[in-house]
């Protein structure tokens, strides 16, 4: 079977489910984000979860080893900083402040440093 196939197991009054990469979920509150107007990246105005998707190559959708989901608000609104859950802990809400270094955000994430998507320069110089 395709990895691209629809899992026909049925879930009961669910339906049908989809194969999924995720190992988890990490969850970015985007009001915090368009309250800092950016904030992070090497200029401070990439959002926290365009940073984290550019540095660590993380694609949108089910294929990801990780997913990086935006969500409306999580209700806590710091100052200075954006609220961000990762689910394989969620006991603990993180507030990331402005400018924090996505590298060590990563490293506490758990998300792998190697993997990294090609620069923009570099794909459009072919």
């Amino acid at each position: 079977m395709a990895s691209d196939e629809l899992i026909t197991q049925e879930l009961g009054a669910l339906g049908r489910g989809l194969e999924s990469r995720w190992a988890g979920a990490i969850l970015v509150c985007s009001k915090c984000s368009k309250k800092l107007d950016g904030g992070f990246g090497r200029k401070g105005r990439t959002s926290l979860g365009k940073a984290l998707r550019k540095r660590f190559g993380l694609k949108k959708g089910r294929k990801s080893p990780v997913g990086l989901i935006e969500v409306k608000c999580l209700g806590v609104c710091p100052k200075g900083a954006v609220t961000l859950i990762d689910t394989r802990r969620p006991g603990t809400w993180r507030l990331v402040p402005a400018g924090a270094d996505i590298e060590a955000i990563g490293r506490d994430l758990g998300l792998d440093p190697g993997v990294q998507a090609p620069s923009r320069r570099a794909i459009t110089s072919r």
